[in-house]
């Protein structure tokens, strides 16, 4: 693929509109709107920004239908959505500067027993893959991973460095897996026994979807039986624990510093903000959204927003809160109220 992009190419590609600049013009790079210079694109995708698009350098924007501002040098192309349409513009350039090249590093350690094609895949230095492991054309397994035996990675996967996959989990096609990623270990199970905690096997999988993305140093652990399940195209941030038998549905958002408890069922195209916490063998259901912050200890319905702990309708969350900030001005009115009561008549001005 070319490291540039013409004006044309670009709107075909963003299935956008060219409002100004010529068709010919090429473009080599990507940057925000106060670093760009004239050889790069940039996106228009929030108004607080317009004054930097002002006085950008930018050779082309990505704007919002209905804008015409802008430097007259400037090449613009109109879309329903910048960001997202910058995103192919991202992909693009990113592409450019990441060759995928098949081939074994001599310090990689495969077992015998793997299968993999070696003119296919892309093995880092120092990763470990143990027996039984079954790797798909196209994957790249980062430095340092461990694979355990008996692991399923389908095809086009990006396991990055430190990533450990352990035994028999199951990865699907075009997951992408960042560093310190923890994928199979085991759940926090343990039964109290004549004054001791007891370990509880933990003896289940883990199953991925295609085209999730798990974020660095988060962890999915394994079930106690059967499988802890996270569903097709979900997105988890740095820093997120899902816990044993989990069921994550599909496209779903999962922000850092959450943590879903065992045996949590989560429908799909869900939200969740940062740093929000589940109790364990809950229902979330479809399209919800969690606030961040929020504790949710009960099952939710689907299509509502949720916030505050523990987690209620945001309206009603947004009631309470903004009774609880008129709390010191009532009291306040109470002490005076009192003062008042406990004069005597004969004392009152």
């Amino acid at each position: 693929m070319a490291n540039h992009l013409t004006l044309s190419e670009l709107a075909r590609w963003v299935d956008g509109d060219i409002v100004r600049g010529g068709l010919d013009s090429s473009y080599i790079g990507m940057a925000a709107l106060d670093a760009a210079g004239p050889g790069d694109v940039s996106f228009l995708g929030n108004e607080k920004y317009h004054g930097q698009f002002l006085n950008s350098k930018a050779g082309a924007v990505i704007v919002p239908r209905g804008e015409t501002g802008g430097p007259s040098e400037m090449a613009l192309i109109a879309v329903a959505n910048p960001t997202l349409a910058f995103s192919v513009v991202v992909r693009h350039f990113a592409a450019a500067t990441r060759r995928f090249i098949p081939g074994i590093h001599p310090s990689a350690s495969i077992d015998p027993a793997a299968r993999l094609d070696p003119e296919k895949v892309r093995i880092h230095a120092g990763a470990v893959i143990m027996a039984g492991v079954s790797i798909g054309d196209g994957t790249e397994i980062g430095a340092n991973s461990v694979i355990g035996e008996d692991v399923i990675i389908g095809n086009d996967c990006h396991v990055m460095s430190n990533v450990a996959i352990r035994e028999r989990c199951v990865i699907g096609n075009r997951v992408h897996l960042q560093p310190g990623a923890i994928i199979g270990s085991d759940g926090f199970g343990y039964e109290l026994s004549q004054g001791r905690h007891v370990k509880v096997d933990q003896v289940g999988i883990v199953e991925i979807g295609d085209d999730v993305e798990i974020g660095a140093n988060s962890t999915v652990d394994r079930a106690r039986f059967g499988k802890t399940i996270v569903g097709e195209g979900t997105k988890i941030d740095n820093l997120v624990q899902i816990g044993h038998n989990a069921i994550i549905g599909k496209h779903c958002l999962i922000v850092a510093l959450t943590g879903i408890s065992g045996s949590t069922r989560i429908g799909d195209y869900v939200t969740i903000a940062g740093q929000v916490g589940t109790a364990g063998h809950i229902t979330i259901g479809d399209k919800a959204t969690i606030a961040a912050r929020a504790g949710v200890t009960t099952s939710l319905p689907g299509g509502a927003i949720y916030a505050g702990r523990p987690a209620k309708p945001f309206n009603e969350e947004m009631k309470l809160r903004a009774s609880v900030r008129r709390l010191p001005k009532l009291i306040e009115r109470i002490k005076k109220l009192e003062q008042q009561l406990s004069q005597e008549p004969g004392d009152k001005a």
